[in-house]
């Protein structure tokens, strides 16, 4: 059965999973492999759920019934997706960076649905099989598509873009993110940049941060739309204050969000300038945003008994670390730092955490509790100052925040996924 006809079968169906535990009557399912499961082996199970149909490259089920035999599922899965997304006439944006994807895709979601039907990238589902779900996800009444890609190495943003095919697209930052998989941040410029290589290609146009001398740099030789706080940008915006909560002006309008840090406030004027571009009423823009509701555990306030807590354990690098720390340095209460193990970092890991309880020392932060065996093995030399603990393991810190943590403190979260620092909420 070739792609076409697999197309068809698509089009009478209520979508595609590839998850027996989340499918719904009427969907095709798509029996993936990964190295440690088989989804050809849950495709009798798919069936008794009311799949319609199951795609599988297992030889000894391409006689089943309502079994779709391919040579590569997972192949399959993308070429379907890249040919839905040919038959679909409508603009697409891509989003990719090293901090903020996420973050950004939601807010740029949020201020287009409020004048156009628009759908965007659930979640983080963000890679290689995350893009195909999402392009599939996309119908005859979606207006404008949102779709996040998430990469860790070079020539993934390339691959994502031969199936996604964005009309438009936006570059968050380049940071210290993935440095193994890229081979430090030079990698990190290039592997993200392959997003405005597909765009200068294919005539699309680049939405740019003015601010970054990077983004200008790579963009000069295609078509681009600016934002930032100089007055070149095609878009100027002015911050009035990061913290507690950002709040800018553009022109005579004023905008408040409940985001925090100036690292989110690039995140938010992104957004306002795609929604402007596309003709999204100012007043619209501003109630959607003092609506937005950032991501689980991301930039979240969250109040509990006397603390109040900055939640950022979503994801962390040097780069997001930094950015966080010293935009918490900024707040006047009496403040505590919890923070978790970067990962994916390379040969450079112990230096880049060693360098982040130095930025504590700068910032002048009395009470900093340090998390992890990257930390441990780090700090395990260093002098550290009063106030200042590092534990090798999560229950450790968990033992050590019930007795000691101060009263009334104003406190950040933050750390790598792998982590789930979010746990010390049930202690605080």
């Amino acid at each position: 059965m070739n792609i076409k006809e697999i197309y068809q079968l698509f089009l009478n169906a209520s979508g595609v999973c590839t998850d027996t535990r989340k499918l719904k009557k009427n969907q095709i399912y798509f029996a993936l492999k990964g190295d440690n499961f088989d989804g050809n082996k849950f495709v009798n199970q798919a069936l008794k759920k009311g799949a319609s149909y199951a795609v599988v490259d297992d030889s000894s089920l391409q006689n089943q019934p309502h079994c779709i035999f391919v040579e590569n599922v997972f192949e399959t899965l993308q070429l379907l997706a890249n040919f839905h997304r040919n038959q679909l006439s409508i603009p697409i944006i891509g989003i990719t960076g090293s901090n903020g994807k996420t973050t950004t895709k939601k807010l740029v979601y949020t201020l287009l649905s409020k004048k156009f039907k628009t759908q965007a990238t659930q979640g983080n589902l963000n890679n290689h099989i995350g893009v195909p779900l999402t392009l599939l996800s996309f119908h005859a009444q979606t207006e404008y598509g949102v779709v996040e890609m998430g990469a860790n190495h070079q020539k993934e943003i390339d691959f994502l873009c031969s199936i996604s095919q964005p009309d438009y697209g936006l570059i968050t930052n380049f940071g210290k993110a993935h440095l193994e998989g890229f081979g430090g941040v030079e990698g990190v410029i290039k592997g993200k940049s392959e997003l405005y290589q597909h765009l200068s290609k294919n005539n699309g146009i680049a939405f740019i941060n003015n601010d970054d001398p990077k983004q200008v740099e790579l963009t000069k030789n295609m078509k681009s739309i600016s934002v930032g706080r100089t007055t070149e940008a095609n878009y100027q915006f002015d911050l009035q204050q990061s913290f507690p909560f950002i709040k800018f002006s553009f022109k005579d309008a004023t905008f408040t969000t409940p985001l925090s840090g100036e690292y989110n406030f690039q995140n938010v004027i992104n957004a306002v300038g795609i929604a402007i571009y596309f003709g999204v009423e100012i007043d619209l823009i501003q109630k959607a945003l003092e609506d937005f509701e950032p991501e689980e555990n991301r930039s979240q306030f969250i109040q509990k008994k006397s603390h109040q807590i900055l939640l950022d354990a979503y994801n962390a690098n040097p780069s997001s670390m930094e950015a966080s720390i010293k935009n918490f340095s900024q707040h006047q209460n009496e403040k505590s730092l919890i923070l978790g193990d970067m990962f994916e970092i390379g040969e450079d890991t112990y230096m880049e955490h060693f360098n982040i309880f130095k930025l504590c020392q700068q910032e002048a932060f009395s009470n900093v509790y340090f998390c992890g065996s990257l930390f441990y093995k780090a700090l395990e030399n260093a002098s550290l100052p009063k106030g200042y603990q590092v534990f090798e393991t999560y229950e450790q810190l968990a033992t050590a925040i019930q007795k000691n943590l101060p009263e009334n403190q104003l406190i950040l979260i933050k750390g790598s996924r792998g982590m789930q620092l979010e746990r010390i909420l049930d202690v605080l």
